[in-house]
């Protein structure tokens, strides 16, 4: 099993960066794509982003397409996103997850390991 952690959330204001990470544990992050998603307060979780095993396809909620960037480094079994532009909208509990296989999905039961989440607060 991987173990997940999401750093790097916080306050920003709008129109503002912030990067995250999310380390991984275990021998098996570089066979999975890796995926985010984000949960706002009293609405449902969504996806955010995801990539390849390889790191060569990634893909984008329409909401966030040409703001954030996701990435990964297998060498240090990490994955970033990279938020430029951020709205107050923004705003929500950001989790890493691993996919099941090397392409991931949109859907969050084609996942099966979880980091902690990581709050991101966008003040208007």
């Amino acid at each position: 099993q991987v173990q997940l952690v999401e750093s790097g959330g916080g306050l920003v204001q709008a129109g503002g960066s912030l990067r995250l990470s999310c380390a991984a544990s275990g021998r098996t992050f570089s066979c999975c794509a890796m995926g985010w998603f984000r949960q706002a307060p009293g609405k449902e979780r969504e996806f955010v982003a995801r990539v390849s095993s390889s790191g060569g396809i990634t893909y984008y909620s329409d909401s966030v397409k040409g703001r954030f960037t996701i990435s990964r480094d297998n060498a240090k079994s990490t994955v970033y996103l990279q938020m430029n532009s951020l709205k107050p909208e923004d705003t929500a509990v950001y989790y890493c997850a691993k996919s099941k296989g090397r392409f991931g999905d949109f859907r969050s039961h084609e996942y099966d390991s979880w980091g902690q989440g990581t709050q991101v607060t966008v003040s208007s």
